[in-house]
């Protein structure tokens, strides 16, 4: 019976230690709440807020300023059945894409597995490669424009010596403009990879290099059983971020094309600036961006379905 009463004694004891312990929790969760809640109403203010005001203007026929007249589905039935200038921007987004995940990542991988092993100097090479992707986009297509010229660029200069067919328009052909705007992107954007992909090789463990060494694996079976699954993750995330990127690009299409010529380097950035301020079809625009956030958001899901099923994403 004793023994009985101290052990109710000592149950009573810890249930009021929790209820005490339960103000504290509250306490705790409020003030972690005060933190957050400036963050929350900067995103609601800045991201929301604009988002709900894109999806209304989306169905309404706005020139930007007044009133708009709702229109319904009318925007998204011209996007799918009747803008042949929306689907050229779509095909150069996927061409964009395409482009982005290959030549990069490629670069980037010899880059980065190269770099690994070197200790002495290696923080040069990596500061030095790293730099294009810090300049504003403004300068680099500025400096690109020059070097490209067709009149005074390095392919003028290279003919002068008898180096030939390099003195061309490059960003004046409608078969050249986007893949030219594009290598002038990834100069700018591979040793950002490169980075990211030499971080993650660096976390591997030496031990796993060393017992490959000692069965006879050669560099190339040490790359791919070894490194490759190594940084998987990285490589997943950045698959991800460039596609979403892929479907958003703008800035060095617009300052060295502008879209053009003829078209040839529309990316659905540039289309909607165009419908917006130029042709002044604001709720057109907005319907297009929203077709943007779509194809953004295709890319996150599948991402998201291929993780639940249990693939290293």
């Amino acid at each position: 019976m004793q023994d009985s009463a101290v052990q109710r004694r000592g149950r009573a004891g810890e249930r009021a230690e929790v209820a005490r312990a339960r103000p504290r929790r509250r306490s705790k969760k409020f003030v972690a709440l005060l933190f957050v809640l400036p963050i929350l109403l900067i995103n609601v203010i800045v991201i929301i807020g604009p988002s709900i005001s894109a999806f209304y203007y989306s169905m309404t026929d706005w020139s930007g300023v007044g009133a708009a007249r709702f229109v319904g589905i009318d925007n998204f039935r011209r996007i799918i059945f009747d803008d042949i200038t929306y689907r050229e921007a779509f095909t150069n987004n996927l061409i964009w894409l395409a482009f982005f995940l290959t030549v990069p990542f490629v670069l980037a991988l010899l880059a980065a597995s190269f770099l690994a092993p070197i200790r002495k100097g290696g923080l040069f090479f990596r500061t030095a490669l790293f730099i294009p992707y810090v300049l504003p986009s403004v300068i680099v297509a500025s400096i690109w424009r020059n070097l490209l010229s067709p009149t005074l660029g390095v392919g003028v200069q290279l003919d002068k010596i008898g180096i030939r067919g390099l003195d061309q328009a490059w960003l004046g052909r409608p078969d050249s403009a986007l893949l030219t705007v594009a290598f002038v992107d990834n100069w700018r954007f591979w040793g950002f990879l490169m980075v990211l992909f030499l971080a993650a090789m660096q976390n591997i463990s030496p031990d796993l290099y060393e017992a490959s060494r000692l069965d006879g694996a050669t560099r190339w079976q040490e790359f791919r059983f070894i490194t490759l699954p190594g940084i998987r993750p990285t490589i997943a995330l950045m698959i991800l971020m460039v596609s979403i990127w892929s479907f958003l690009v703008f800035d060095y299409v617009w300052i060295l094309t502008g879209g053009g010529p003829a078209g040839s380097s529309e990316v659905l950035g540039t289309l909607v600036i165009k419908y917006a301020f130029n042709r002044f079809q604001a709720g057109y625009a907005a319907a297009i961006g929203l077709s943007m956030s779509f194809f953004a958001g295709i890319v996150i899901t599948i991402f998201v379905v291929l993780r639940r099923r249990g693939w290293e994403v």
